[in-house]
């Protein structure tokens, strides 16, 4: 029987109604009382109990601290959390907690625990699943599917298959045959090292006809160390009248480095495509590629807080270190 241990910290799936709105109350035996028997042996920590709107980089810390403290006394860890920062918190866990030894899996819910038709209790008995029979790595358990947690996105806000994985397919999908394992992560093996150093004071702006890239520089002389610039397409910038080009160029001068993605959800950034992306990398621009955009700020927090300068995180980039992009 695989020894599970179940670390909660609020959410959705937590929560109940009240005069406010919906607010975490629930415990996480709570919730494994509402679910029913399993056939692991699971232990609970209640770590937080948040609404993950207000999950920010100090939960991070204290939430990757926690998983790395018990990692080695089970099998695998499930993470209770809110869905709408959940993408955000399984990429910078991905980062924090390269080369995990175990599984460590987050889910959540669009509906809390106690209502009738929730998908909660087959969130969480996924969780469960995923967590006993993964490979090691950090993961994302949502509406019948298993993603790697540095390539989910919050799709839908309300209906129950909220999460996407963009560009990769999932590791695993719910049958009639059970969890059916669909593709390996690839991820590497070795010891586990704690690195919760990060750099906190980075952007993410979404370009769009009419931006000032004057802004970019108010958020340099603010104190802003670092940008990913959601751009047209394969990565297009502007270079007449409002010359979004140059304003990088001129950024990346000043040691900041700029990441440019793409606003498409799906598929990658090739700045060689098009002038408008070559102008840009001439100047220094950063492909994130097929990153999703919750992965390229929390990777380029991850490299700040390293020290990396400039070259250091172009070269950063230029990697596969979670499975976070395709390197081809």
């Amino acid at each position: 029987m695989k020894k599970l241990l179940l670390l909660s910290t609020g959410g959705t799936i937590a929560s109940r109604a009240s005069n406010e709105g919906l607010v975490p109350q629930d415990s996480g035996q709570d919730l494994l009382s509402m679910l029913g028997p399993l056939p692991y042996q699971i232990d609970v920590r209640d770590i937080l109990q948040l609404d993950s709107s207000n999950i920010q980089p100090e939960e991070w810390k204290f939430i990757a601290e926690q998983i790395y403290k018990y990692r080695t006394k089970y099998d695998g860890i499930v993470l209770s959390h809110g869905t709408d920062t959940m993408a955000y918190t399984a990429s910078m866990l991905s980062f924090m907690l390269q080369k995990i030894e175990i599984p460590v899996v987050l889910t959540g819910s669009q509906v809390p625990m106690d209502v009738v038709l929730s998908d909660a209790p087959h969130n969480l008995r996924l969780a469960f699943s995923a967590a006993a029979s993964c490979k090691p790595g950090i993961y994302l358990a949502f509406d019948r599917k298993v993603m790697l947690g540095c390539r989910t996105v919050k799709v839908r806000t309300t209906n129950f298959n909220a999460f996407e994985s963009v560009n990769v397919p999932p590791i695993a999908r719910v049958t009639s045959d059970g969890l059916d394992m669909i593709s390996d992560p690839g991820l590497g093996t070795g010891k586990c090292e704690l690195n919760t150093n990060i750099e906190t004071h980075v952007s993410l702006v979404k370009l769009f006809p009419g931006f000032d890239p004057v802004l970019l520089f108010a958020m340099a002389d603010s104190g802003c160390r670092g940008i990913v610039v959601e751009a047209y397409g394969l990565g297009g910038m502007n270079y007449i009248r409002r010359n979004m080009v140059a304003a990088v160029g001129k950024l990346i001068k000043q040691g900041i480095p700029v990441i440019a993605s793409s606003q498409c959800l799906y598929e990658r950034s090739d700045l060689t495509r098009y002038e408008v992306g070559r102008l840009a990398l001439l100047e220094g621009a950063i492909s994130a590629r097929d990153m999703t955009s919750e992965s390229a700020i929390t990777k380029l927090m991850w490299a700040l807080g390293q020290g990396m300068n400039v070259t250091e995180i172009q070269n950063f980039f230029d990697q596969n270190i979670v499975g976070e992009v395709t390197i081809n």
